[in-house]
C-alpha cells in the first residue's frame, strides 16, 4: 500500500544540485549551476550557501562548489567496501601491525588533507586522528606527498596564496624550502616530517597513485621519536616503499 506523504521540492533541488557537481567532476559556480538546471537564483544561492556551512560542500577562493567532506564521509560510511578504501586498508592495517605504529590514508582537498581511512590499533601509546579530520597541506608529512602529485604552476600557486604556519621550532617555514620538500618525494618516493607538526613525532608519507587527475591520495605512518631510532627509521621507509608500490599496481589493474 503507498505511503501517502508531501514530497519536499527543496530536497529534490538540493540534490539536483549535488549530482550536478559530482557528475561533471569539477568545481562548479553559482551561474553555472543556475543555467545547467534552470533554477531560480535565490534557491541556488541558498541551497549552496546552506550546504557549504554545514560542510557538504567546499567553497573555494575564486567562488566555485566542489564536493565537502562531509558529503566525502556520508558517502564512505554508505559504502564501505568502495575500491579505493576496501584495497588500501589491508596495506594500513599491515603498517600498523608490522610497525606498531598509526597508519592512515588520505587525500588532497584544496588546501587540506582529508583522512578517509586508519589502522591504530596495534601499539602501546596510540597516536590517532579521526577518520574525517581536515588538516593542511603545511601541517605534517602528508601534505608533501600529496602537493607532490600536482604540476608545478598549482604548487607554485598553492604556495604563493598561503602562509606557512610555525607549529614547533622545527616547522619548514620558508616556501622555497617547503617546495624543496614537495619535489624531493619525485625523487625519494617518500616524505618525512620530523617533529615539524608535533613535537615528539616522527612521520613518514608515500603517494598512492589511483590513476586519477582528480584525486590525489597518500598513506603515512606516525610514531614517537624514540620509535624510530638505530635501524627502524630505514625499516619503516622501505616497508612503505614496497606497500606504495604494491598499491599503486594494484590501482593500476583496476584502471
Amino acid at each position: 500500500m503507498p505511503i501517502n506523504y508531501k514530497r519536499v521540492p527543496a530536497i529534490d533541488k538540493c540534490f539536483s544540485i549535488l549530482e550536478l557537481i559530482t557528475e561533471k567532476k569539477r568545481p562548479l559556480g553559482f551561474t553555472e549551476i543556475v543555467r545547467e538546471l534552470d533554477l531560480n537564483k535565490s534557491t541556488v544561492f541558498n541551497i549552496l550557501h546552506t550546504l557549504n556551512n554545514i560542510g557538504v560542500l567546499e567553497k573555494r577562493s575564486d567562488g566555485l562548489f566542489y564536493p565537502g567532506i562531509k558529503l566525502f564521509t556520508l558517502g564512505n560510511a554508505a559504502s564501505v567496501g568502495s575500491d579505493l578504501i576496501q584495497t588500501v586498508h589491508p596495506f594500513l592495517e599491515n603498517i600498523n601491525r608490522e610497525h606498531k605504529l598509526s597508519s592512515f590514508f588520505g587525500i588532497l582537498s584544496g588546501n587540506d588533507v582529508i583522512i578517509i581511512d586508519k589502522a591504530d590499533r596495534a601499539q602501546k601509546i596510540k597516536i590517532s586522528s579521526e577518520i574525517g579530520m581536515k588538516i593542511s597541506v603545511f601541517a605534517g608529512v602528508a601534505g608533501k606527498v600529496l602537493l607532490s602529485q600536482l604540476p608545478d604552476d598549482q604548487i607554485g600557486e598553492i604556495l604563493h596564496k598561503n602562509s606557512i604556519k610555525k607549529y614547533t621550532q622545527k616547522t619548514i617555514t620558508d616556501k622555497s624550502l617547503f617546495k624543496k620538500e614537495i619535489l624531493k618525494v619525485r625523487e625519494t618516493g617518500i616524505a618525512w616530517d620530523m617533529e615539524e607538526y608535533i613535537e615528539g613525532l616522527i612521520a613518514a608519507a608515500v603517494p598512492v597513485i589511483t590513476n586519477r587527475e582528480d584525486l590525489q591520495a597518500a598513506i603515512w605512518t606516525v610514531g614517537l621519536k624514540q620509535e624510530f631510532k638505530n635501524n627502524a627509521k630505514k625499516g619503516v621507509s622501505e616497508f612503505l616503499l614496497k606497500t606504495a608500490d604494491e598499491i599503486n599496481c594494484r590501482f593500476s589493474m583496476i584502471n
